[in-house]
This record gives C-alpha cells, structure tokens and sequence, in this order.
C-alpha cells in the first residue's frame, strides 16, 4: 500500500478505523479478500496478491488484529535471497511481530499492527529495525514512513479531513463520510494532494490505486468494507461484519 490512516480514540465505542489505500501496477494478479491462507494462517482475510502469495493487509476477525504494509525507502535486499514482503501483515494480524535476524531477506518496509488497544509501526530499512508506538489520535503512514509534518501535501491535507470526520458509534453505524474521503474526496490523480492515483509511465505500464480498505475494530467487533472502485464511495462492500 502507498497510504494508510490511522484513527485511535481508546474511549470511543469503536477505538481504532484503519483507511488502506492500495498502489501497484495494474498488471499486477490479484484476488479480492477472503480467507486464502486456510492451510498456513487459518482465520486470517485479506486481498491476496497472487505472484507473491501474500497480502498487504489482513485481519484477524477474532483476535481483532490488523497487520498493514507499505514498502519503504533504504536498502534493498539481496536478489539471490529475497523474500516476498506480503507474508509480513499476515504475521502482524496473527499476533506476531518481525525478528531481526531474518530481515534481511526483505526489501524495506512498514508494518503496521493494531487492535483496539492501540498500535505500532515497525520500521525496516535494510539496515535497522526501529518501532513506534502510536499515541491516540490521526495519523498517515505514507512510503515515507509516519508523516508527522505538512511536507508531504497528501498527509496535509487528508489528515485534518479524517481528524474532523465523524466517528460512528455502532459498527453498523453511518459511514458515508469515511468512504467519500476513503475513496479521495474528489481530488484529480495528477493533484500532488491525491490520494487515489494513476500514471502512465513511458513504458506502456500504468501504476495506480487498485482497492481502499475501510476497516473499524472494536472490543467486542470488527467492520471490514473494501472496495475495487477506489474513485467510488458508494462501491464499497462489506467483507465482515461481526
């Protein structure tokens, strides 16, 4: 994934929505979410990407988990050894956390795990791992990593948005608010604000938004919406609602 939001609120009803928007190239194989790693990872849904095997975010619908990734900037691992990252949120959403001596099969990367307590982010950029604890409040994890300034025009001008968005009270509640800015409230993909992309690069290949996850974990639920449509607020289907 490119961006990712973050919302905790520890005393509300629903204490933790995560926002994950997807950016790969188009040409890319993959599946909508579900249960794909019964046999590994039973329990676990997500979309799975199907020439790595793996996910960029999964969820835990028992254990209320989610583990989100994003590719970072650093140094890349070697080509004779690496490893897909895509394992790494299905390890996250199982309640497990990635041990340093074997990350350097790994190109860089964020992972996020959350539950309704909280969340953290693990940072690896071929060299180190470092952690942080995300305090309550919004916050946006871009390829850069956690984004805590007005540099990145993106994070500037979305966070404030979610920040202000309502938050509903029930699982089942109003979300109409959440999918419209989800989904890049109308802001063009050439707007260097945009959260929904598109490119056509000079080889013929386009890279882009290909699906937005809405996803809300409370202590006794979780709500999981998703859609393909990343434009479309009104596409969003629900995966889960327990």
């Amino acid at each position: 994934m490119c961006t990712v939001v973050i919302s905790i609120d520890p005393s509300a009803e629903i204490p933790l929505i995560v926002v994950g928007v997807r950016d790969e190239f188009t040409g890319r194989p993959w599946v909508p979410p579900a249960e794909h790693w019964r046999k590994d990872r039973p329990g676990l849904i997500g979309g799975r990407d199907l020439q790595g095997g793996g996910t960029w975010l999964a969820v835990d619908p028992r254990g209320r988990r989610v583990g989100a990734l994003l590719n970072g900037h650093g140094v890349l691992a070697s080509e004779g050894t690496r490893r897909s990252r895509g394992d790494l949120p299905l390890l996250a959403a199982a309640g497990g956390r990635p041990v340093e001596g074997d990350l350097d099969r790994y190109d860089p990367f964020h992972l996020l795990h959350a539950d309704p307590t909280g969340a953290c982010l693990w940072h690896w950029d071929g060299i180190a791992l470092k952690r942080d604890v995300l305090p309550p409040g919004t916050h946006m994890i871009v390829n850069s990593g956690w984004e805590r300034g007005v540099e990145n025009e993106r994070v500037a001008f979305f966070r404030p948005l979610f920040a202000k968005a309502g938050r509903p009270a029930e699982l089942d509640g109003p979300w109409e608010e959440w999918r419209e800015l989800a989904t890049g409230a109308g802001i063009p993909p050439e707007d260097p604000r945009a959260m929904i992309i598109h490119h056509e690069l000079p080889d013929g290949r386009i890279f882009g938004s290909l699906s937005v996850t809405l996803l809300a974990l409370a202590p006794d639920g979780v709500r999981y919406d998703f859609t393909a449509a990343p434009s479309d607020p009104g596409a969003f289907r629900e995966v889960l609602t327990e």
